[in-house]
This record gives structure tokens, sequence and C-alpha cells, in this order.
């Protein structure tokens, strides 16, 4: 047996393209996790609620020794991290983790 085919459209009608499914979870400004279709710009980890770059050598090292990847998150940019409750990381970003030590000082 074929499979099932979709009919094709009425006579000067289109098919619209069905919508590729959301392929990343990212965290939101209020801490849930949501899919997108695009990739996070930033990654943290759950435990320590600390973001930083996605090639941030302490992360990566980290990672490859098996550590926290049950707990990486990934936002979609930094104010929705901060928005998020997570803190700059020392290590891949010191300018903005002094400017939030200075604030919350």
């Amino acid at each position: 047996m074929s499979p099932a085919k979709r009919p094709p459209p009425p006579p000067g009608r289109t098919t619209a393209p069905l919508p590729e499914p959301a392929a990343y979870t990212l965290i939101g400004a209020d801490g849930r996790p949501f899919r997108s279709a695009t990739p996070g710009a930033l990654a943290g980890t759950r435990r320590g609620r600390l973001y930083g770059r996605l090639d941030c050598p302490s992360a990566l090292r980290a990672l490859a020794r098996g550590g926290y990847a049950r707990h990486r998150v990934f936002f979609a940019d930094e104010a929705t991290a901060v928005a998020a409750g997570y803190r700059p990381w020392a290590v891949c970003l010191p300018e903005r983790y002094r400017a939030w030590k200075a604030a919350s000082s």
C-alpha cells in the first residue's frame, strides 16, 4: 500500500508550507522554558544561575569533563537572562560581571 497523499489544491490556489517545528528550548524572561526555532545567543547553568557566552572556555571545559550538561540553559539575549534572574559569568563576561557586582553591592 502506498502512503496517503495530500490532494492537489484547487486551480489558482497554492498550498501553504508547513511550519517547521521549533528545535531549541530557551528560557524566557519569566524563567520558564519555551520552544524556539532559533538557537540561544547565551548559555547558562540553572545551579549557579549564571549566564555567559556559548564559547566560554570555562563552560566548554566543564562540559568536556561531563559537568553540568543537564543543568545547562539557553537564552535569546542578555536582557532575557537578567530578567530571568541570572547573573553574568565572571570568566567569559568580566566587564558585565564587574558592573553587576558593583550594582549589587
